[in-house]
């Protein structure tokens, strides 16, 4: 073996273990009958999330091809649901999505998502069938992981001795006192993120598995809200070590709601200052026939850094966004 031949070993390693793990995904999906699908990237409509920050793209061509502010797609979530509703039934998409200003050693503003839908599914089947594919991933590379599964609030009051769903936000703040995060502007939302980001995350063992479910109805997202005392959303997130991979939901197919929901959001970024977002009216003209189904979206650059043993997106990329 010469020279430039090791030289470039580590580089080819790595667009391998990328290749190992699509095709390990599409048989994962062929042996269960889930139909691999391709959905537009630039899109009419943006994302109204305002913890999310789309690029846009100007149209020059003739007026009648419709509007001229495109949006990269941040993910694939709006034309899957449109085509569940014109009935192709259990489908997935692998491919890239954009978000503006995320960028640093564990993000990149151009990544892979994958994101897929089953019918007649609630979020708790789909929380076994994303083990199954984490678990598969980690066979790859010879790994295997324990599994927790744990309800949102039990998970806060094991570990934290607070009950996410009553504590007032001056209990919440107290175990983040140590950061000096400045409350200008947090919502309670905001600081139980905070307190999974900087105080349960970090904790969860490399070798396992973790997933939460049930999340607060405030963080619902595109879920339902299962009612109770209190109103759940019927949502799950799922963590190999401390790494945050795949967020799921039973899926929302109420148009009226969802549109109330993407009406809060660009109230919220007007309160920040950010743009208001041109909101999808396709999907809420079909939505009302979207079956009941759960999805789920799996940052693959996450779980590829997870099976290289990396910290830095950089490694798993063939061209990190300063190289681009």
């Amino acid at each position: 073996m010469d020279a430039n031949t090791t030289n470039v070993t580590p580089f080819r390693q790595r667009l391998q273990g990328r290749a190992k793990l699509y095709a390990m995904i599409r048989d994962f999906f062929a042996d269960r009958g889930v139909l691999e699908v391709e959905t537009p990237i630039l899109s009419a409509a943006g994302n109204t999330d305002p913890n999310i920050e789309s690029f846009s793209a100007p149209f020059h061509g003739h007026v009648d091809a419709g509007a001229r502010d495109r949006w990269l797609r941040t993910s694939p979530e709006y034309p899957l649901k449109r085509l569940l509703a014109d009935g192709v039934g259990d489908c997935y998409e692998l491919g890239r999505v954009f978000r503006n200003g995320e960028a640093g050693e564990r993000h990149n503003p151009e990544f892979t998502m994958l994101e897929w839908y089953r019918v007649g599914w609630t979020h708790r089947q789909l929380m076994e069938e994303t083990i199954a594919l984490v678990e598969a991933a980690l066979a790859l590379v010879g790994r295997r992981a324990e599994v927790l599964i744990e309800g949102y609030r039990q998970l806060f009051l094991d570990e934290l001795g607070l009950d996410p769903l009553h504590a007032g936000i001056d209990e919440l703040r107290a175990p983040l006192a140590q950061y000096n995060i400045h409350p200008e502007g947090l919502t309670r939302d905001d600081w139980l993120d905070l307190l999974i980001t900087h105080k349960l995350q970090p904790a969860f063992p490399c070798d396992r598995i973790t997933v939460i479910h049930d999340y607060p109805a405030s963080q619902s997202a595109l879920a339902r809200i299962r009612p109770g005392d209190p109103p759940l959303a019927e949502r799950f997130e799922l963590y190999l070590g401390p790494y945050e991979l795949a967020n799921g939901y039973h899926e929302l197919n109420d148009a009226a709601e969802q549109r109330a929901r993407f009406g809060r959001d660009n109230a919220r970024r007007r309160e920040r200052g950010l743009r208001e977002m041109p909101i999808d009216e396709q999907l809420l003209a079909v939505l009302g026939r979207m079956p009941d189904c759960a999805g789920v979206a799996m940052g693959i650059e996450r779980l590829l850094m997870c099976l290289a043993g990396t910290d830095k997106i950089a490694d798993v990329l063939a061209f990190p966004f300063s190289k681009a």
